[in-house]
């Protein structure tokens, strides 16, 4: 292709829109590769079973699955009418995957819900997406989620609890409940973002986009076929977006973890001779860091696609040496179904260090002026904007968040900064509301947590701004350390960051985390950690 002019990348239409809905999609795995193993359960020994099954190693082939989300949808078809919304409030479960067909075959939108939200949380999802349904676990990592949802009970029309699922089906399930038609343009979840910022809104995603975005990520990394080992939450995007419809799309077997573990992980990969895996750079790190500490035969492995932030180039050779495998990075957000850009396994180092690849299909991005829209020069660092098949609908009933969301051309503004060069290939460089202003200067946490990467001592880092009295704000950096027997030091660390970076960069004020807080997908909450700051909280670093 031509050499870009401006930081705007034209749709590449050379692959194909899948005009599909979830159900179909099943459908045409189930026709064409009817035997090819679809489902892995994946349980950690010593727990056990959270839906009332005998086994916790249960496998389904694609005809099979198409079974269960069948019956699934019938059932679903019973209690509720199509267009509704049923709340889906479970860890990573196999029924998860049934209902997720289920509901799209029954015409319903599915509202996904973290199971670690507390009561206060889970009523607003019900009450803000109007759900007329509560789906869900009985209790999951300590917490009483049956308790909760009964608590919660009149917010909704009708709850089901899955501890049961056999009998739930067997006694109200009817084949001859007639299904409706389903557009792929129709909505097909309410996904809600995942609160770095602390104030979630419901996205609400077509069928065609969710589908076709879980193709295009799964084709680009070399999946056909094959076996993804996917830790990623199904109520994320990445789980029941990228991992399960990226499976059903290339025939290939989805295993799913209950929980995120590295030795469960790395031993699944082992065992099932997985090819693909997927993760956000916490869990990536978690993964090589247990990779090298004991021996796993991950021959079999192909591809880790990292999603989520930014991965420093240190890192990510670091991973790839440890798990044998080429990484991937891509960029996305829940609002756009999700994933926008992507490496593919054969770029160089530079630019998998460097960039988050190039735009996938069938979507038009530019790097635009925060305040006009319009496509900055080349190497200019700007707004990353969206606009194609798979921006969302919009944020349910928030049609003040949408104006900010949405501009009047149907571009999505992703709040993130962004430098496309001339063969369009994206880095990502910030975060709006994350760039520090120190005396007029702006400073983009990316650039020092990549320096920060490529000292030995620093197994993970995150870099925020808090108010200054004089300079407006300063840096902060919070530091996970390699070994917490030889923890380096704060005038270790500021030399090393004044090796390669401007000294306005460095951080002023250090800190030392065991761990951070996170999202449910992984992601690192920084609000929480300037409200660890403020509390006094944090122990500083010497």
């Amino acid at each position: 292709m031509k050499a870009l002019q401006t930081s705007y990348w034209p749709a590449d239409t050379s692959q194909p829109i899948l005009s599909l809905t979830a159900g179909d999609a099943l459908r045409l795995a189930a026709a064409e590769a009817p035997d090819v193993t679809a489902l892995v359960e994946l349980v950690p020994a010593g727990m056990t079973s959270l839906v009332g099954a005998n086994r916790t190693d249960r496998r389904w082939t694609y005809a099979q699955l198409l079974t269960e989300a069948e019956r699934c949808a019938h059932w679903l078809a019973q209690h509720f009418r199509p267009g509704e919304r049923i709340c889906l409030w479970a860890p990573n479960v196999p029924e998860w995957v049934f209902i997720q067909y289920g509901a799209a075959m029954a015409g319903l939108v599915l509202v996904t819900a973290n199971p670690a939200l507390r009561a206060k949380e889970l009523r607003y999802v019900l009450r803000q997406s109007e759900a007329a349904g509560l789906i869900h676990t009985e209790e999951f990592r300590g917490t009483p989620m049956g308790d909760i949802a009964r608590e919660l009970e009149a917010e909704v029309r009708h709850r089901f609890c899955i501890a049961d699922w056999r009998n739930l089906l067997e006694k109200n399930a009817s084949s001859d409940t007639v299904l409706p038609i389903v557009r792929p343009e129709d909505p097909a979840q309410i996904q809600y973002t995942s609160g770095t910022t602390g104030e979630p809104k419901g996205a609400m995603l077509r069928h065609l986009s969710l589908v076709t975005n879980g193709y295009y990520i799964a084709s680009k990394a070399g999946l056909k076929r094959g076996v993804f080992v996917s830790p990623m939450p199904l109520f994320h995007t990445s789980g029941s977006g990228m991992s399960a419809l990226g499976c059903v799309t290339t025939r290939s077997t989805y295993v799913l973890p209950l929980v995120f573990d590295p030795e469960l992980i790395l031993s699944a990969i082992e065992r099932e001779a997985g090819t693909l895996t997927l993760g956000v750079p916490t869990m990536l790190i978690a993964m090589h860091e247990q990779a090298s500490r004991s021996s796993y035969d991950l021959s079999s492995l192909r591809t880790a696609i990292c999603g989520g932030a930014p991965i420093p180039g240190d890192l990510l050779k670091r991973v790839e040496t440890s798990l044998g495998c080429d990484l991937t990075p891509v960029f996305g957000q829940t609002e756009l179904s999700p994933i926008v850009m992507q490496c593919a396994p054969d770029d160089s180092l530079e630019d998998k260090a460097n960039s988050a690849g190039r735009p996938l299909w069938q979507v038009e991005v530019k790097i635009g002026d925060p305040a006009k829209g319009d496509p900055v020069p080349i190497g200019d660092e700007g707004e990353i904007m969206a606009r194609g098949y798979q921006c969302m609908l919009g944020y349910y009933n928030m049609p003040e968040a949408n104006a900010q969301a949405i501009d009047a051309e149907n571009w999505v503004r992703t709040g993130d900064l962004g430098i496309m060069d001339e063969r369009g290939y994206v880095r990502v460089t910030g975060r709006l509301k994350d760039m520090i202003i120190r005396g007029g200067e702006n400073i983009y946490p990316p650039e020092i947590e990549q320096q920060l990467f490529s000292h030995p001592g620093v197994a993970d880092v995150a870099v925020f701004g808090i108010p200054d009295p004089y300079w407006g704000e300063v840096v902060v950096a919070a530091v996970r350390a390699s070994d917490l027997q030889s923890i380096p030091t704060v005038s270790e660390l500021h030399a090393h960051c004044r090796a390669g970076l401007a000294p306005h960069k460095t951080p002023t004020h250090w800190f030392l985390c065991r761990e951070f807080p996170l999202t449910g997908s992984g992601k690192v909450q920084k609000f929480k950690l300037r409200e660890l700051w403020r509390q006094g909280s944090l122990v500083a670093l010497v």
